[in-house]
């Protein structure tokens, strides 16, 4: 392709066709000569994150929809609508972006999102594809969580396995990935790329009370059980052996020297409750087919210890992410 912005005639081809407007709240949406997006919320609260997709290859259009809504679901809020950015390196072809907007429209339409406007651009400044996704969500001003409501003895949550995200990715990108696993390991692997959103855990969440929720990214559970402590100003105190992680997550990390309570977990969340609370949302996520597990509890020390058997450490500031020992 060629050095710069888009023809407008090949964002109308590629693009705009993958992208349909549904939500009531999009009043205006990007376009040809159209390069902002308007927005109408009423008097709820207004909720942003933004992310970039540099670590994988495949699927990246998915993941980079999904890692930006799992930030904004963590606050409790409804996702509405996406910009997104597509940096190109000259090698690509336009089927490869028409690909990506093939696979974001996919994950909006799963998650009730709309694909308000964004950027899209071919650079020699990068040498694979890059996309960056800003996801804006709403909630009701009664509804959004604070970590000033989180309290000694209040349970620690996982949702799903740790190391999916990082699980997927290591599997899809490395040739000699799937030479380590077995047909079963294989199977449960390949549905990953489906499990990679938090959103219906956290909306459940939210209706059973929860105090704070907090998605795994880089830096894997260990990074954000300490990132937790911080943001919360309470200790943490968590068993190394009830945290859930799959046999392929295993055996991969063993194959290739990484810990795997260090590796990039999108699809898992970190989720705060009361015990009475948490009692009553577990039934409700077994209701649903969701997987959630109590793997510790909150208290006033200030800092975030884990404990396997009769050893105890401290988690500290997280290194960069082990995916990045893997996937060069």
């Amino acid at each position: 392709m060629k050095i710069g912005k888009v023809k407008n005639s090949e964002l109308e081809k590629y693009v705009f066709k993958n992208v349909k407007i549904k939500r009531p709240e999009v009043v205006l949406s990007g376009g040809t000569g159209i390069d902002t997006a308007v927005l109408d919320f009423e008097n709820d609260l207004i909720v942003t994150s933004t992310d970039p997709i540099t670590g994988a290859s495949k699927n990246i259009g998915s993941l980079a929809i999904h890692i930006s809504v799992n930030d904004v679901c963590s606050q409790g809020a409804d996702p509405v609508g996406v910009l997104l950015t597509v940096l190109l390196p000259p090698s690509a072809e336009i089927k490869d972006l028409e690909e990506i907007m093939i696979d974001c429209n996919r994950a909006c339409e799963k998650l009730n999102l709309d694909i308000m406007g964004g950027h899209t651009e071919v650079t020699d400044a990068v040498n694979k594809i890059i996309l960056s996704t800003t996801v804006i969500g709403r909630v009701d001003r009664n509804g959004r969580l604070s970590v000033k409501n989180v309290k000694d003895k209040d349970v620690i949550v996982v949702s799903k396995y740790i190391g999916v995200e990082g699980t997927s990715i290591i599997y899809h990108d490395e040739p000699g990935c799937k030479d380590i696993l077995s047909s079963d390991d294989k199977e449960v692997v390949e549905k990953l790329q489906d499990e990679i959103s938090v959103k219906d855990e956290a909306m459940l969440a939210k209706k059973h009370g929860v105090k704070h929720m907090h998605d795994i990214t880089e830096g894997g559970i260990y990074g954000a059980l300490w990132e937790t402590s911080k943001a919360t100003g309470k200790g943490i105190s968590v068993d190394k052996n009830k945290i859930p992680v799959l046999d392929a997550t295993r055996k991969i990390a063993k194959h290739y020297d990484i810990d795997p309570y260090k590796l990039i977990s999108s699809g898992s969340m970190i989720m705060i409750f009361d015990r009475s609370d948490f009692k009553e949302f577990k039934e409700a996520a077994k209701r649903k087919n969701l997987k959630v597990t109590e793997i510790g509890e909150m208290n006033n020390s200030g800092v975030a210890e884990v404990y396997d058997g009769d050893k105890i450490f401290t988690l500290s500031d997280p290194e960069p992410d082990e995916l990045y020992k893997v996937i060069k």
